[in-house]
């Protein structure tokens, strides 16, 4: 362990001064400070906490959370939360049982007596209020969220754990380590891509090849600007480049353990920096096909009735709800169809009358949740379909489903036709030119 310097302040908290359960949360802090090496402490400007399902929790962390509580605990920056394992409104008509609702519901309201913000959402960029900043400092453990902060904001945060980034988010500072110093943001791979990337589920794709690849390193993507969009100055509303970039990290994550890529003339620190932010020596990498890792991804290949299509992993932005609902007007679904996201996106996608579309046509725009998180298996779900990349990894693995995975186009026909299909054949489109997302 290395020397940390704290300030006469952060000694009191460590001291007890401000009470034992900041005492707790400064102790977390300045213990991982010391593990990595960090020189000081440094304030943060956010936190959010993952780790909020129950199915994730068990007794034993619901007990902690609510003796932390107890203890008088309470955040100083504003702090957001991971998705739960149900919709807390809706649960007993979605068929949750008691047995799980009860220590969902004890855990949420521990969190809320702290101060966080009960948002349960992974997605707490598209949220207007809590959107990161570039050059800030954040406390975030969400790992989708994290590489978005990181890469598309330019905010400095490292991959915290639950405990760890609630603690932070108490005494209002985190460990100035790793991804919160500059020389630590340099790319370790330089990732070329030869093959088009027409949808979301692509992208998703290309997640898992280069983070098999990298691992825990930085990649750089020397070309992929040619199948983004200019990224508009309002992106809590999603779009197709946002949406796009979402599932890129959120699989980086999964299937690595990517926490910051960069994008050639694109990303913020590469606009600025350029090559520069590549380190000597850095690995290349070409993707010339993305087909070796739908075959993998997409694995369950003997599976066609699907009982749960869902979309929203990360949770669904607007343009996501916009894009189902128009795909589902006036159809009606043969089987269970999940839009999973935030209460706030929920709220203005029911003013957009999105979500009655979709209401309309069978399917769900389910809230505080997702099917990673969820006990689907206890909902009767066994077959799965989906266009994300990071529910295709985790999902198979978290809840004992079968999972088919592909473009936004399948998973909304499996919907409607209660079974799995191969994609019409077609070829590669211009960049931009209304592609399927």
């Amino acid at each position: 362990m290395s020397s940390l310097l704290l300030s006469p302040e952060e000694k009191e908290l460590l001291a007890g001064v401000a009470g034992s359960g900041v005492q707790r949360a400064m102790e977390i802090v300045v213990t991982l400070g010391r593990i990595y090496g960090a020189p000081d402490l440094t304030p943060i400007s956010h936190a959010q906490i993952a780790g909020v399902s129950y199915k994730n929790l068990g007794d034993a962390g619901v007990a902690f959370l609510c003796e932390w509580a107890n203890e008088g605990a309470h955040v100083r920056v504003p702090t957001t939360l991971n998705p739960a394992g149900m919709e807390l409104e809706r649960w007993q008509e979605m068929g949750f049982s008691p047995d799980f609702a009860q220590p969902q519901i004890a855990a949420v309201q521990a969190f809320s007596r702290m101060g966080v913000q009960t948002t349960m959402s992974c997605t707490p960029y598209l949220f207007p209020d809590y959107a990161p900043q570039r050059g800030q400092h954040l406390a975030w453990a969400e790992s989708s969220a994290v590489v978005w902060a990181n890469s598309v904001a330019g905010a400095y945060t490292n991959r915290e754990g639950g405990p760890s980034a609630l603690a932070a988010a108490i005494v209002g500072r985190t460990a100035r380590y790793g991804y919160h110093l500059p020389a630590n943001r340099q790319a370790t791979h330089v990732v070329e891509v030869n093959c088009p990337l027409r949808t979301i589920a692509d992208f998703g794709a290309l997640s898992y090849i280069v983070g098999k690849q990298v691992g825990d390193g930085v990649p750089y993507f020397a070309d992929l600007a040619t199948w983004l969009p200019p990224l508009p100055d309002e992106i809590t509303q999603g779009g197709e480049a946002g949406d796009r970039l979402k599932s890129l990290g959120a699989g980086l994550a999964a299937y690595g353990a990517v926490a910051l890529y960069h994008i050639a003339d694109y990303t913020p620190e590469a606009i600025d920096a350029g090559e520069a932010l590549i380190r000597p020596h850095a690995h290349r990498i070409v993707i010339d096909s993305l087909h070796p890792a739908y075959e993998i991804m997409d694995a369950d290949a003997a599976t066609t009735e699907i009982d749960l299509v869902t979309i929203g992993c990360p949770h669904a932005s607007l343009s996501e709800i916009r894009r189902v609902a128009e795909r589902l007007q006036g159809q009606h679904l043969s089987t269970r169809l999940w839009i999973t996201t935030a209460q706030i996106t929920r709220t203005r996608a029911e003013a957009a009358g999105w979500v009655q579309i979709i209401a309309r046509a069978g399917g769900e725009v389910v809230a505080d949740t997702c099917a990673v998180v969820a006990p689907v298996r206890s909902l009767g779900i066994k077959r799965m379909a989906t266009n994300a990349g990071k529910m295709a990894c985790y999902a198979p693995m978290h809840s004992g489903v079968q999972m088919r995975f592909g473009d936004l186009d399948q998973c909304i026909n499996a919907a409607l036709r209660g079974y799995w299909s191969a994609p019409a054949p077609h070829s590669a489109p211009n960049p931009h030119s209304g592609a399927p997302v």
